[in-house]
């Protein structure tokens, strides 16, 4: 560690790199009467010659900046070294096979392994590391049909939201010739005999629109093993209803398929029921009136549980009989908590429910009887977050992940004769987890709401205005941030950095009313949590503002660009990623339109006034002095497109009054995020931890 600090000297600002002027074009839309330009709509044909020789020439300039900042090569050296330690899921149960991934430290993607027996290693059973050159095939979705014999899992290529599925022999290793293709975000439902399996998919995309083309029109199909999918049964589709999104599940006792229906990503939801028992049964309503969430814990016989927030804006579960979906016939199991915990997950495994609780941002667990009578709450190891609990109702056992800013994750065995926690996986990694002190803190926003946040940084920390600040957010789509580990985090704390994350308005944290509270009309008041967190940091003399770095990924980036934007002068650095960044036109292009429900739309006169007030495309002020800025993004981004992040940077670049450097950086063959390789996570680590250092004069 010595060695790795003292060659981080204090570094003048590099002077930015030229990059090239961007050129505009003429394009002006009207909206309800008000004349909106935008001069780099061009940016938005990824495909176009001009486009990919502007992407190339913005990479140059930013990776020959990054690339003279001398502390690169020693963050990157200890990013490696740090990101060197064994990685384990909790293992799943089907059949007689538990099947868990890992990753032995390096490994660009985790490896899928089968045993018998949870205590003892297993074999391979996918291994998607030999399947590209540079690890950007990633495994995307897994399966096993309920006697463990079979397993469909699912690749995407370079990131993208498109999923191949395949089925791979459990015993033999080998794949069966099935393979669908054009599917993506639902998971697939086996039957219970694992003789065929419930998907989602999509019509093909036209040529050149498979990474920018709007994805609308799911269809639910069954497809038998063995069978061509251009055979596979229709089982559900709305025609007239393109913006639903559809997600079959089969019930742990093969007897039903519900279809859970979203509009969008909006919360509300509807389920339709169908008993497989009957031979030529059609899809019926079942709870079909979007008035609220319901996430399915199980069932015995006819009778369902439901997690919903139905009369209960934090939560409750609930038993609901088939044919009897008012709610003057539930029966309410477990009750809203008192005080403002919120029911995050049941599960329905041991012979009873396991509930997960959010209580001010970390985890809570307690157990209950099938008639909801509390049986007693597990203890964990701090104030973290912990996940699993998955199996079946006649399960003796299950397994948890608990993680916490400065634990890694530890996959632990619960025996539910004993109630007893065991360790299964305890990684080690190379850092000493006693020199950082986690805290949590509650500050006024600016119309008074209390928001919680996290603070980690080393012991002895001196409030003295001068510590390197890394305030990260997200605030938006019912997401929470709770405790989690980061191995590249540690770097950051080893510089001397601060890492605060604030809970706010938009996210899950405190149920129904704090989502709603940061959406829609009120999408501001997330952006006025993260200013005000900001501003607290230095009142109370964590940072000041030249130390003070604001970051944050796709709805956080979001959160960033319009920070960036509304408080140029609160930041010493903003590094975006992958972020939403033009809010008048991010439903024309992939799943944005399901993003409606959070944000409205530019469709309609109020959503267009609500978006133009706050999108960091179109409040960035020409002659104003913007910090430092990194923006990030992907070139096999179909989740939200690069062109966002294109058109913010030009203009961005354009406004520049200052002499802060303005870059982005945009990864080739990398997508949202989800299945980036080690090795290009632990690169982009490195760049945005060396140009903190350079931008914040990190010593």
């Amino acid at each position: 560690m010595r060695t790795f600090l003292s060659c981080l000297a204090a570094t003048a600002l590099v002077a930015a790199a030229p990059v090239p002027a961007t050129r505009k074009c003429d394009q002006v839309d009207d909206y309800f009467g008000t004349k909106v330009a935008d001069p780099y709509r061009w940016l938005e044909d990824d495909n176009a010659p001009e486009t990919k020789a502007w992407v190339a020439a913005q990479n140059q300039a930013t990776f020959a900046h990054l690339a003279a900042i001398p502390q690169r090569k020693a963050i990157l050296e200890r990013l490696r070294a740090l990101q060197d330690y064994e990685k384990y899921s909790a293992p799943r149960k089907e059949g007689k096979n538990y099947f868990y991934s890992y990753n032995s430290g390096l490994q660009n993607q985790a490896v899928v392994y089968v045993t018998p027996d949870p205590a003892k290693a297993g074999k391979v059973l996918l291994d998607p590391n030999g399947l590209s050159k540079e690890g950007t095939m990633a495994l995307a979705g897994m399966s096993p049909s309920p006697d463990g014999r079979l397993v469909a899992y699912a690749v995407a290529a370079a990131g993208s939201d498109w999923k191949t599925w395949k089925v791979r022999d459990v015993a033999t290793g080998r794949d069966l010739p099935d393979e669908l293709q054009w599917t993506k975000f639902a998971n697939v439902a086996w039957n219970r005999k694992g003789t065929g399996f419930f998907y989602v998919a999509y019509a093909a995309p036209g040529q050149g629109e498979a990474l920018k083309g709007v994805t609308k029109s799911p269809k639910v199909r069954f497809h038998a093993m063995g069978t061509p999918q251009a055979d596979d049964t229709l089982v559900y589709e709305r025609p007239d209803q393109p913006e639903w999104y559809l997600s079959p599940d089969v019930s742990d006792d093969g007897r039903w398929l519900t279809i859970h229906i979203s509009k969008g990503d909006a919360p509300e939801q509807s389920v339709l029921l169908k008993d497989l028992r009957k031979p030529g049964a059609k899809m019926t309503p079942f709870l079909d009136r979007f008035d609220a969430r319901y996430s399915p814990v199980g069932n015995k016989g006819d009778v369902f549980y439901f997690k919903t927030d139905k009369g209960a804006p934090r939560g409750r579960l609930v038993a609901i009989r088939a044919g009897h979906p008012d709610p003057k016939e539930w029966t309410e199991l477990i009750p809203q908590a008192a005080g403002t915990d919120v029911l995050q997950n049941v599960s329905l495994v041991g012979g009873r429910f396991v509930a997960t609780w959010m209580r001010d941002a970390h985890t809570a667990i307690t157990f209950h009887s099938l008639k909801g009578a509390r049986l007693g709450e597990l203890a964990l190891p701090g104030v973290g977050s912990a996940s699993g609990f998955r199996g079946r109702i006649g399960d003796r056992e299950a397994f948890y992940t608990y993680t916490s800013f400065n634990t890694p994750p530890a996959v632990y065995r619960y025996d539910f004769a004993t109630g007893a926690s065991t360790v299964l996986h305890a990684p080690k990694v190379a850092f000493d987890p006693a020199a950082y002190v986690v805290t949590q803190v509650f500050y006024p926003s600016k119309d008074g709401t209390k928001i919680p946040m996290f603070l980690v940084h080393r012991k002895g920390l001196v409030l003295d205005g001068t510590n390197p600040t890394l305030l990260y957010g997200y605030g938006g789509f019912d997401v929470s941030l709770t405790p989690s580990f980061s191995a590249p985090r540690v770097a950051w704390l080893e510089m001397g950095g601060v890492y605060a994350q604030p809970s706010l308005r938009g996210g899950g944290e405190y149920g129904k009313a704090w989502h709603d509270a940061g959406r829609l009309a009120h999408k501001q008041n997330v952006f006025d949590d993260f200013i005000a967190a900001g501003e607290w940091l230095i009142a109370n003399r964590y940072t000041s503002t030249p130390r003070l770095a604001i970051n944050g990924g796709s709805n956080g980036g979001l959160l960033v660009g319009a920070c960036l934007t509304q408080r140029p002068d609160l930041w010493g650095a903003a590094v975006p990623e992958v972020g939403v960044m033009d809010m008048l036109r991010f439903h024309k292009f992939t799943v944005g339109w399901g993003w409606k429900g959070d944000y409205g739309s530019s469709e309609t006169p109020e959503g267009f006034r609500t978006l133009i007030a706050y999108s960091p495309l179109h409040t960035i002020k020409a002659g104003a002095v913007y910090p430092p800025t990194l923006i990030l993004t992907s070139d096999h981004d179909d989740r939200v497109v690069p062109a966002h992040s294109h058109k913010f940077t030009a203009t961005l670049q354009a406004a520049q009054a200052g002499p802060a450097p303005i870059l982005t950086r945009i990864a080739t063959n990398a997508g949202h995020g989800a299945g980036k390789p080690t090795a290009k996570v632990l690169e982009e680590k490195a760049d945005v931890y060396a140009f903190l250092v350079e931008a914040l004069k990190v010593k």
